[in-house]
């Protein structure tokens, strides 16, 4: 592949770069002032609803959904590398209508819904006038294994009834939050584990949906998305609500986290370059025993392991990327997985590196190092922990070598 970017690539990634120096950047004390004075934490901050307007007029709206006209027709890897400039600063990604989970929702109900569904819930996602959830993991269940889902979707005439409990379902807290996503068992006798489940879109105000709590993350709330548990008990919607039909439910994750992978660690990726940048300038600036931190030459090995580790990364995933819109999903699914495992630990290394470079400092909020640690540590789970991934890639590249079945 050519990792060079293409001159549409360059020109969008100068007006966001532009558009992020000019709007977001000076707004980042706004946006924690606005935040540390709501009396509702799990109201929108007026600050990224501000700025909204300003990005769908420079045309920065809507970047994602790869091979979509609904979208603004970039590639996968065409879109990583805008997602890398969002995720330096953690509420971005929203101002240009890219957050998760509902790129991953507004990609699914793309790629998988009815008409229907796409005019009830996909061009209100797509417009930003609405939000969305995706409830797939169970507290009752290993979820890392999917086939052990629990939540049931039972058919009842021309209604599916659902009954189960889900914890971790991101973007619940929101109050704009109107669509759920719920991945449960249609038919849990089936032989073949990988067709018992399917997907089905649910109302947030449908009765029966209960958010039972918002789960912090390492103290952080993650408001005013934030992660519920959230209990189904005789939610009752209409048959037509399934998405792609009865079974299809692994197929249809299969399609969205694929996606979605790619745009957690390139987000990952541009905030482990904003942490690199704070230890550089920290690096210089600060002067113990007499002399910069950045004369030290643990530090100045620190600085260089960081830098390599990112690059590591980031064209790890862009040949990931890459790979996936040439030869689909289920081709690239070891690309994927590696992708997955290696950068979220590199997020990891590269923050922590920057916190000690901090001293005290690095573990207040003050620098927001603590919240880029959370995010860090919390991705080598979100997706499927790093375990599952290994096994995929390790059996995957042991495949290579087994001799051919004897016909």
């Amino acid at each position: 592949m050519d990792f060079a970017y293409s001159e549409k690539v360059e020109a969008l990634r100068a007006r966001l770069l532009a558009f992020m120096d000019e709007h977001v950047y000076p707004n980042e004390a706004t946006y924690e002032a606005q935040q540390a004075a709501m009396t509702d934490r799990w109201q929108p901050v007026p600050i990224v609803d501000a700025l909204k307007p300003k990005a769908r007029e420079a045309g920065l709206w809507n970047l994602f959904l790869p091979h979509s006209d609904r979208g603004a027709g970039l590639t996968n890897a065409e879109y990583a590398p805008l997602a890398e400039i969002m995720g330096r600063v953690h509420w971005s990604s929203e101002v240009f209508n890219c957050s998760a989970p509902d790129t991953g929702n507004m990609e699914t109900i793309d790629r998988y819904g009815t008409e229907a569904q796409k005019r009830d819930w996909l061009e209100p996602l797509l417009e930003g006038k609405i939000r969305s959830a995706f409830s797939m993991t169970e507290p009752a269940v290993a979820s890392s294994d999917a086939t052990n889902i629990e939540t049931r979707i039972v058919r009842d005439g021309d209604h599916y009834v659902i009954n189960g409990r889900k914890w971790w379902t991101s973007g619940a807290g929101d109050p704009r939050c109107k669509i759920f996503i719920v991945m449960g068992k249609t038919d849990p006798e089936n032989p073949d584990k990988h067709r018992q489940q399917s997907m089905i879109l649910v109302p947030r105000d449908t009765p029966g949906v209960q958010i039972k709590r918002m789960l912090p993350v390492f103290g952080f709330d993650d408001a005013p998305k934030g992660h519920a548990e959230v209990v189904y008990e005789n939610v009752r919607v209409p048959a037509s609500n399934i998405l792609l039909g009865e079974g299809r439910g692994f197929e249809i994750a299969q399609g969205r986290l694929g996606p979605g992978r790619i745009h957690h660690c390139m987000r990952a990726i541009g905030m482990a370059e904003r942490a690199l940048e704070m230890t550089c300038r920290r690096a210089l600036d600060r002067r113990p025993f007499g002399k910069p931190l950045a004369d030290q030459g643990v530090m100045v090995e620190r600085i260089a392991k960081m830098r390599i580790l990112i690059e590591q990364s980031r064209l790890l995933v862009l040949h990931a990327a890459w790979k996936m819109d040439e030869v689909g999903n289920k081709a690239a699914r070891a690309d994927i997985a590696a992708i997955k495992v290696a950068v979220p630990e590199m997020a990891c290394q590269v923050v922590d590196m920057a916190i000690q470079a901090h001293g005290a400092a690095g573990v207040t909020e003050d620098f927001g190092l603590a919240f880029m640690f959370k995010y860090a540590r919390t991705l080598r789970i979100v997706d499927g922990p790093d375990e599952v991934h290994r096994h995929q890639l390790g059996r995957l590249e042991l495949q290579k070598y087994k001799p051919p079945r004897a016909t």
